[in-house]
């Protein structure tokens, strides 16, 4: 074998590797949904400006159908990005996988009680290629949570971004009426 290879093993070989890439994937998923909320925050206060000020729309709804047919489409688009929002704070995955000690729902629900529960946190722990084995699936489901929070995060940012210029056309419609 190579230096290189050597070191690959080595690496592959020390569950701290597995840690810190679990934590890494973590503080991706906290900054998906931080994302999504940020813009779930910024559609909540355009909303209530709005909701607000709803004496001045109303009369511009019955005056201009123009106005009314933007303002649909915006808060249409507001509504996909709110549902992208949420999406990212639940994503939905269909897989199946082998019970992991290291996955909550199963260390909850699939190993007995509390002893019988340890009993195999220490088999597993102290076989490595079983320890290994459960830290990268468990790499792996949590990249694919990950991976579709930070799709819904795009598709909603997208929505966003279009409601954003849809609001400004209102705005610039209500500017030249008034």
């Amino acid at each position: 074998m190579t230096d290189k290879a050597d070191k690959q093993v080595a690496l592959a070989q020390d569950p701290q590797n597995y840690w810190e890439q679990l934590e890494r994937i973590e503080r991706l998923n906290k900054a998906s949904e931080l994302k999504a909320g940020v813009i779930f925050s910024f559609h909540s206060l355009i909303l209530g400006f709005l909701v607000d000020h709803m004496d001045i729309l109303t009369g511009l709804f019955s005056e201009y159908v123009l106005f009314t047919s933007i303002f649909a489409i915006w808060l249409l688009l507001v509504l996909v990005s709110i549902y992208f929002c949420f999406r990212c704070f639940t994503p939905r995955l269909e897989l199946k996988f082998k019970k992991s000690i290291f996955f909550f729902r199963d260390a909850a629900r699939s190993f007995g009680d509390v002893s019988e529960f340890c009993e195999t946190y220490i088999r597993i722990c102290s076989n490595e290629e079983e320890l290994y084995s459960q830290l990268s699936q468990q790499i792996y489901i949590e990249s694919m949570v990950v991976n579709k929070k930070f799709v819904s995060v795009q598709r909603s940012l997208r929505f966003f971004a279009l409601s954003f210029a849809a609001i400004m056309i209102l705005i610039i419609f209500w500017a030249m009426i008034v």
